[in-house]
């Protein structure tokens, strides 16, 4: 059997962990001098308390080798064989300490760096459910999403750059821009990295409109098997808003909503808005 398992950044829901049989390792957020685990003991909600009362942003860490080999061991001794999917390597030291882990079950674990986060990671997670379906091998399902990588579309756009701008993401020249001008950026992955790629002004409503309508022109063939839309706890009617321009310019068999975990949302702050899916 093979076992399809990911760190807590997918931010796939609980339900479609469960329905899948995909299994979860959390990484750590650190408030304080309290530790938590994403998606088990935090919520989005602590992290904007947290950020509100400190004016700081909380920490994450990854999990150490010992601990990648303890959530690899059950799998293994039951039988199965484990292809597991980490953050981009760029953003975290996830991947190398999982690698490092998977050493010990001689060939038993095959380790993905996502070169991704949130759900662009978690639209690996799912082709490689699919890929199960048909019947791959293990090392054809790792070969195959490290092959298209590169091709997932992992982008979103920041309502505020107060949390880009705390974990050093953006100066404060850009800052205090975007607040004057009303500029939102387009953020994306590439080569793993998060860059920012253009801007747009006014509005989140109007920029949604023309981040949908950026990425259809950008990607004319994709996947059709699914879309994310991921948020940071966003207003409905941006939400709302999406899921309708998608619908109009794309053709996905599933348009599906996830709310990013804590380990993401401490990173990009809350009404952060992403539309993610596979191009061809």
């Amino acid at each position: 059997m093979i076992k399809i398992t990911t760190d807590s950044t997918c931010d796939l829901s609980p339900e479609q962990l469960k329905e899948n049989d995909i299994s979860m390792m959390s990484l750590n957020v650190i408030l304080g001098e309290n530790t938590y685990e994403d998606c088990v003991n935090i919520q989005p909600s602590d992290i904007f308390s947290y950020v509100e009362k400190t004016g700081q942003l909380p920490k994450t860490a990854a999990r150490s080798i010992a601990e990648y080999e303890a959530f690899f061991a059950p799998f293994v001794e039951a039988g199965d064989t484990v292809v597991h999917f980490d953050i981009s390597s760029k953003s975290s030291s996830s991947y190398d300490f999982a690698l490092a882990a998977s050493k010990k079950f001689k060939g038993k674990v095959f380790v993905v760096d996502s070169h991704a986060l949130s759900s662009g990671q978690g639209l690996l997670v799912m082709k490689a459910v699919d890929l199960r379906k048909e019947g791959k091998s293990a090392e054809e399902i790792a070969r195959i999403c490290t092959s298209l990588r590169d091709q997932v579309n992992t982008s979103f756009i920041p309502d505020q750059l107060n949390y880009l701008y705390m974990g050093g993401r953006c100066s404060k020249l850009s800052l205090y821009g975007a607040k004057i001008l009303n500029i939102h950026p387009l953020i994306s992955m590439k080569d793993g990295a998060l860059i920012p790629e253009k801007k747009y002004v006014g509005g989140m409503m109007r920029c949604m409109r023309t981040y949908a309508s950026d990425l259809k022109e950008k990607y004319p063939s994709y996947d059709k098997t699914r879309c994310f839309i991921t948020h940071s706890c966003a207003d409905k009617e941006l939400v709302d808003l999406a899921k309708t321009k998608v619908k109009e310019l794309f053709d996905f068999k599933e348009v599906i909503e996830t709310i990013a975990g804590s380990v993401i949302t401490g990173h990009c702050g809350r009404n952060t808005i992403g539309i993610l899916f596979i191009a061809e």
